[in-house]
């Protein structure tokens, strides 16, 4: 039997569950400005799983580089969760938060 697609799909689970809280604590810590270390990261992986032969870590690796590119994205949003009151703000970046549509007065 072969099992390596079922340790793929359970590494796949893993690494997009560790990912969540990750750019939890990277927005309350960052804000969205360490967009580009996901980015970053998400390269490197990928490129790091083009030149591993080995049939299970080229595809992981290339699964944490994917969830690095995708965290760009969820960085952004959860930055709008913190708006909307979803999750705790940090109050010494208080004033990056709210969207520029808004004045002062809205807040």
């Amino acid at each position: 039997m072969n099992f390596t697609g079922i340790a793929i799909a359970v590494i796949t689970f893993l690494v997009i569950g560790l990912f969540h809280p990750i750019v939890i604590k990277c927005e309350y810590h960052f804000g969205t400005r360490c967009w580009w270390v996901f980015a970053l990261a998400g390269i490197l992986f990928i490129a790091g799983s083009l030149f591993v032969g080995n049939h299970l870590l080229s595809p992981v690796l290339g699964v944490v580089g994917c969830s690095c590119f995708w965290s760009i994205l969820e960085i952004h949003e959860q930055k709008q969760r913190v708006e909307k009151g979803w999750f705790p703000m940090n109050p010494k970046r208080k004033d990056e938060y709210f969207s520029t549509k808004e004045t002062s007065s809205q807040r």
